[in-house]
């Protein structure tokens, strides 16, 4: 990852301005409806997270369906073309969307704690480092700001995922977030619908802190060595299409990091009692990192570039810049404004 300055140009300060010091990672800034760093820009990135992670991953609901049950029944499950066959014989084409609500809930709550608490982290600890060592050490930014999103993101995803996880490996046991929720509450008790969220912090915080960090090094070398033309004078169609392509390579990378322990979350949330230990003695240690991996990869990478597509792409119709790259910095928000936050 490279360490090169985030802001190569900046614009001149007016001579009230001057002396003062901006300690955040320089963003991207450009004429828009929105300010940088202001209240409403966080409102905006929230809801882009919202839009982003929850249509996503409704979408590749029949993919999740099949890779749930490859993990839990590989037996049954052999393979993603046998997947599909079964579920279509047995529950039908509708079987193919049980548990979408849960879902799109789930995902969305996800989605606007990531993308959101993304943005106000690394601009909070860029204001730590001060700017030299933001800029330095940029890429340990984007680490940190990813991972505490997703501590923050996670508590709000997991009883969903629970819910989830139970409405599509156990056939008969609900028909979605509506019976599944009281079910699964009286079974487990209301902490149960928390059983899983160690193995998904385990899945998730790798996942997002490799999905922001390569992302944001992927597009910044994208703009740097394969695009001859400056980001700020490509079209907003090419710019989104940067993010895509940056988006579906960062999730190839996501999938692999983080598969072990999504074999342990859906282990986890499907067996009523069981235990890491259990998990790791049924499906051994190298069933843990590859069983349902290929279509991981395949559902995650396309997930992941949607994501940023559909992220960027709403931060362009309320008037922000698209997420990476070097550009100027934004105009620092006032005192006044910060507070609000």
């Amino acid at each position: 990852m490279t360490n090169d300055t985030l802001s190569p140009s900046v614009p001149a300060a007016s001579p009230s301005e001057k002396g003062k010091k901006n300690f955040l990672i320089p963003s991207p800034s450009e004429p828009g409806k929105i300010q940088m760093y202001s209240p409403e820009f966080y409102a905006a990135c929230t809801f882009g997270g919202i839009l982003s992670c929850g249509l996503t991953h409704t979408a590749v609901t029949p993919l999740d369906l099949v890779k749930c049950n490859m993990q839990i029944d590989p037996a049954k499950y052999k393979s993603i073309s046998s997947g599909f066959g079964v579920l279509l014989k047995e529950q039908g084409f509708r079987g193919f969307f049980r548990g979408w609500v849960p879902t799109l809930l789930g995902y969305s709550a996800q989605g606007a704690c990531k993308f959101g608490f993304y943005e106000f982290f690394k601009k909070y600890y860029s204001d730590i480092a001060g700017p030299e060592f933001a800029s330095k050490y940029k890429t340990l930014i984007y680490l940190a700001g990813s991972a505490s999103a997703e501590v923050i993101a996670d508590v709000a995803l997991c009883p969903f995922e629970a819910v989830k996880v139970r409405v599509q490996t156990q056939p008969g046991f609900a028909k979605g977030l509506s019976d599944g929720l009281p079910k699964f509450v009286k079974s487990e008790g209301a902490l149960g619908l928390y059983k899983g969220i160690v193995p998904l912090w385990g899945r998730q915080i790798p996942y997002t802190m490799m999905k922001f960090a390569s992302f944001e090094t992927i597009v910044e070398m994208l703009y740097k060595y394969a695009i001859p033309t400056p980001k700020n004078e490509c079209s907003k169609p090419f710019q989104l299409g940067v993010s895509f392509a940056g988006g579906y390579v960062a999730g190839v990378f996501c999938a692999i990091v983080s598969h072990p322990a999504d074999n342990l979350v859906s282990f986890l949330n499907n067996s009523k009692g069981a235990t890491v230990g259990d998990a790791v003695k049924k499906m051994g240690v190298v069933g843990l990192f590859t069983r349902g991996l290929p279509l991981r990869i395949v559902m995650i990478g396309t997930l992941t570039g949607a994501q940023w597509g559909i992220y960027d792409a709403f931060k362009v119709f309320v008037g922000l810049p698209t997420t990476g790259g070097a550009a100027p910095a934004a105009v620092p928000v006032p005192a006044t404004e910060l507070a609000k936050v």
